[in-house]
């Protein structure tokens, strides 16, 4: 096969636990490729993502590398193939490629859990609030700009609407409800769609008010995507100039997870944050 000069991040996370794999078990590229009757171009080729692969390849490399771990590998079977056949592929020359990789990386979650400081998940957003958000953005975005964002926006939503959705679940400070977006009328209708997503029996969302004790510094707002084994979840953390970056390194990992789970004792349950969602849309 031709190779990919563009892999998508989840096309390079295969090749780097494939890497990984091929490091536990003591072997070189050049070792790995005289095991596997490859060269060692192609085994970096593998590793850096450029170079699709079948769900048996994998196996055979697992093999080779004396992986015994039989739900990784199958895990890293379904990862293979070539780019070029989800919906979010039609965005890539219009928004950002990392935001085209986290709608791929949504639709195939077995879960998803998200915390947010200052904004609502965007998952939840309705569309007059997602753009009075881009209205927000500094430099202005062009207004074709904003359509294609809103446009990716919404049909990532719909990995919420299909017949047999991930978890989800948003843990939202109190401040990201009170930033009044779009000013009074959007808020309103904001509300009333957390509200609504919120009875859907796979979303869950949690307010964080301002009084909560123990709140983790770090402050940050990131979505952690799972994967169908822990080895290869995802956080991914926005930046201060708009771009994505992706974490999955295993102290990374632990790291969030933790930040998840403080962030959890220190949210309302489901039904306190209906009654304080519903209070706040009473006090504007």
């Amino acid at each position: 096969m031709p190779p990919t000069n563009n892999p998508s991040y989840r096309q390079r996370r295969l090749g780097v636990e494939l890497r990984k794999l091929r490091e536990r078990a003591g072997l070189t590229v050049t070792q790995a490729g005289a095991h596997l009757g490859v060269n060692q171009g192609r085994v970096s080729m593998i590793e850096t993502g450029r170079s699709a692969l079948s769900a048996d390849r994998v196996r055979g490399m697992a093999s080779a590398y004396d992986c015994t771990d039989e739900a990784l590998v199958e895990a890293l079977g379904t990862m293979t193939g070539r780019r070029g056949r989800g919906w979010w592929e039609e965005s890539r020359d219009h928004v950002p490629v990392a935001l085209v990789d986290l709608a791929e990386l949504e639709h195939h979650a077995t879960a998803l859990r998200v915390a947010l400081v200052v904004h609502i998940p965007a998952l939840l957003q309705t569309t007059d609030h997602a753009r009075a958000l881009f209205r927000s953005v500094v430099p202005p975005m062009r207004q074709y700009e904003a359509e294609h964002r809103l446009s990716h926006r919404v049909k990532r939503q719909g990995v919420l609407h299909r017949a047999v959705p991930p978890p989800y679940t948003a843990i939202i400070h109190e401040a990201a409800l009170r930033m009044n977006f779009g000013g009074p009328s959007v808020a309103r209708g904001q509300f009333k769609h957390l509200l609504d997503m919120s009875e859907l029996p796979h979303v869950t969302i949690r307010i964080v008010p301002f009084g909560a004790e123990d709140f983790p510094s770090t402050g940050q707002s990131f979505d952690y995507v799972e994967g169908p084994v822990p080895q290869l979840d995802t956080v991914q953390l926005d930046s201060h100039h708009g771009a994505c970056e992706f974490l999955d390194a295993e102290t990374q990992l632990d790291k969030y997870r933790a930040v998840l789970d403080r962030m959890d004792t220190c949210a309302l349950d489901p039904t306190r944050t209906r009654d304080f969602i519903r209070r706040l849309d009473r006090d504007l």
